[in-house]
């Protein structure tokens, strides 16, 4: 990966690894759901939007993209946003950013299904294994209680974060950063907007609330989705969520700096079992390749034994091709 891509993949990890705070800081003042929600997509579209139809042709992109686009959405934004919110009614922000670890073991499995050609060797089955393993050590133990709802809306969360980066890649590639989520979060306010206005508080809630809000709209909404759709670009989509191998670090420091939340010893060996089969379950494949005997040329520069590595699945060039592809 480039020094840019690091970069990004450095920030994303804060940027999302702290709204599970916020999150917890706004459901426990009594705020719905849906007012989160709504609050957060409102000003990331009121920021974005401006920007976005600066570009030009706003409209003849989402007149192209339009299914897409409100896919992505769906599986991103307005389903993931309120079941994550509302989970955290009930479950710590601690807890909550452990589950959204196992993103990239879902996205490496959902890969298949979308067209990613890379065998699943033992590597990366071993890797599936322990990520699910940790998910089992984590959720099992309130199976049975009040809070097995709450875990499952996290792990609905964590399979919409999956998917949204494979439609990104397999479908939105060429649509402007800017253009693809200000519709999509506007789009969310909208939906959201009655449920909103029916809850809406009797009155201004405190600073410390308000001040949430305003950091989950503008740094883990506005900002967060810029850094995230270039981060895919530049990485591709399966190994753009590696960066929440960071988030439950992020997320348990912050629970326990502001929240007091306490870290039990089921939650460092799940966070071990996930963050082991997350690495394990999108590191890159060494390429394979086949050797033959060929005869030694004056062109070679040298014989290397009388062979040379042909890498296989790889187009015969046709003659006169520039070797590029393009012909």
């Amino acid at each position: 990966m480039t020094a840019r891509g690091w970069f990004l993949f450095s920030l994303m990890g804060v940027l999302w690894g702290i709204p599970y705070l916020m999150i917890k800081v706004a459901v426990d003042s009594d705020l719905t759901p849906s007012m989160v929600v709504f609050t957060r997509c409102a000003l990331g579209a009121a920021l974005l939007l401006p920007f976005a139809i600066r570009q030009g042709g706003l409209p003849r992109v989402v007149k192209a993209h339009w299914r897409p686009m409100l896919a992505f959405a769906a599986v991103e934004i307005l389903g993931p946003w309120w079941t994550l919110t509302d989970a955290e009614r009930h479950l710590s922000s601690s807890t909550a950013g452990l589950l959204i670890a196992a993103v990239p073991i879902i996205g490496a499995a959902l890969a298949r299904f979308f067209g990613d050609t890379e065998r699943f060797g033992a590597r990366r089955l071993t890797g599936l294994g322990l990520g699910f393993a940790g998910v089992a050590v984590l959720t099992v133990p309130h199976l049975t209680g009040g809070d097995a709802w709450s875990l499952t809306e996290v792990l609905i969360t964590a399979l919409g974060y999956a998917t949204a980066p494979l439609i990104v890649a397999r479908h939105l590639r060429q649509v402007p950063t800017l253009q693809l989520i200000a519709p999509c979060l506007a789009l969310a306010a909208v939906v959201y907007a009655p449920a909103a206005a029916a809850t809406w508080p009797g009155e201004v809630p405190d600073a410390r609330t308000l001040a949430a809000l305003a950091g989950l709209g503008v740094i883990c909404t506005a900002l967060a989705f810029v850094v995230f759709l270039e981060l895919i670009h530049e990485a591709g989509p399966t190994r753009a969520v590696v960066f929440t191998y960071v988030n439950p670090a992020v997320a348990a420091v912050a629970g326990v700096a502001f929240l007091s939340e306490h870290l039990t010893p089921a939650f460092w060996a799940a966070f071990a079992l996930i963050l082991a089969g997350s690495f394990l379950a999108t590191a890159a494949s060494a390429p394979r390749g086949r050797s033959r005997r060929v005869p030694w040329s004056a062109r070679q520069t040298s014989r290397a034994d009388g062979r040379v590595e042909v890498l296989v699945d790889l187009s015969e060039e046709r003659p006169g091709s520039t070797g590029q592809g393009g012909g």
